[in-house]
């Protein structure tokens, strides 16, 4: 099994073994594609879940609101929309999505005494050295409904304690390798990271195994623009605080909801007077940020300039456009 210390170089590694070292050639459902199958590998920093390749552009902010998407138990697609237009693509009726809301099976009770995540945190609790705890995604009844557009990807997370740390797997049946893997493994080393939180012990590490490891073809020209160009930036990625965040997840959706339907503007005093700790207030002034792109206003600089480092890389390399516009302004 490949070893990596971070996600940025275990990507980067993975994408060009797929593109070019691949074991299969072929079209499933008329998709012409790259692919190994039995693809496993192991991050020994699972917090480090950032990618930094300049071509690639990945978009932080998309990435935090799939994951909190997943935390609340929302299968809405009017909420997932604002953040990623494509996907009403996967619906089948154009108000919820079915396989790809993993929230909706893992953080709802959907009237059981408790949810899938409640029962996994209380088993390791009461057994931490339990094989047990598993957080299933996948339902085979996923497939025999007619045409589905979207059949869950993942098949399930697994937490391990061991040496007391909290290592985890995720069992996927199928994922892509240069776009689907990026959103992946940022929301479950974020959920490995909140159940380690929960549980007051150490994160450790994270193991990805996968059916199918693929690329499409439509990707294959941008994915040879980010193999062929050096990562030059690195970061640290912050770690979440030492407590029980639910409170300040559950603060910070509410005025995600109030941000995205545009009935508030929040300049970076109102961030710091919700109180939330930094590590909750960085995230909703990137929301705030997104706002301001998607309703195609001025972004505030003092809420960029409070951003770290980090985000404020991520934002410039995805949105240039904006910030430069905002960096010219300031020199005027």
């Amino acid at each position: 099994m490949s070893t990596y210390e971070n996600f940025d170089s275990a990507y980067m590694s993975v994408l060009n073994d797929i593109y070019n070292h691949a074991d299969f050639f072929n079209q499933p459902r008329g998709f012409q594609s790259r692919e190994k199958i039995a693809y496993h590998f192991r991050i020994n920093q699972p917090v480090q879940r950032g990618i930094y390749n300049q071509k690639r552009k990945c978009n932080i902010i998309f990435n935090f609101a799939e994951v909190l998407w997943y935390l609340t138990g929302n299968n809405r697609l009017d909420y997932i929309s604002y953040y990623n237009k494509k996907m009403p693509d996967y619906s089948m009726d154009g108000r919820i999505l079915t396989g790809t809301a993993y929230g909706s099976k893992l953080f709802n009770d959907k009237g059981q005494q408790s949810s899938q995540w409640q029962n996994v945190k209380d088993l390791l609790i009461k057994d931490p050295d339990s094989k047990r705890a598993v957080l299933q995604i996948f339902d085979g009844s996923e497939l025999a409904i007619p045409n589905n557009l979207d059949v869950s990807c993942t098949l399930g997370l697994q937490f391990f304690i061991r040496d007391n740390h909290l290592d985890m797997i995720a069992y996927m049946r199928a994922n892509d390798a240069f776009r689907g893997i990026v959103s992946d493994v940022f929301s479950f080393t974020f959920i490995q990271e909140l159940m380690a939180r929960e549980l007051h012990i150490p994160v450790g590490k994270y193991y990805h195994s996968v059916g199918t490891m693929h690329i499409y073809e439509p990707d294959n020209l941008w994915v040879t623009h980010v193999l062929e160009t050096p990562n030059e930036a690195q970061f640290k990625f912050p770690e979440m605080p030492l407590e029980n965040n639910w409170d300040m997840i559950q603060e910070l959706m509410a005025y995600e909801e109030k941000l995205r339907k545009n009935d508030i503007m929040m300049d970076w005093q109102a961030i710091l007077a919700t109180h939330m700790a930094p590590y909750w207030q960085q995230i909703l002034a990137l929301f705030s940020i997104y706002q301001m792109i998607h309703y195609n206003k001025k972004i505030d600089r003092t809420v960029f300039d409070h951003l770290l480092p980090i985000y404020q890389y991520f934002v410039r390399n995805k949105w240039p456009k904006h910030v430069v516009n905002l960096e010219v302004d300031s020199n005027e």
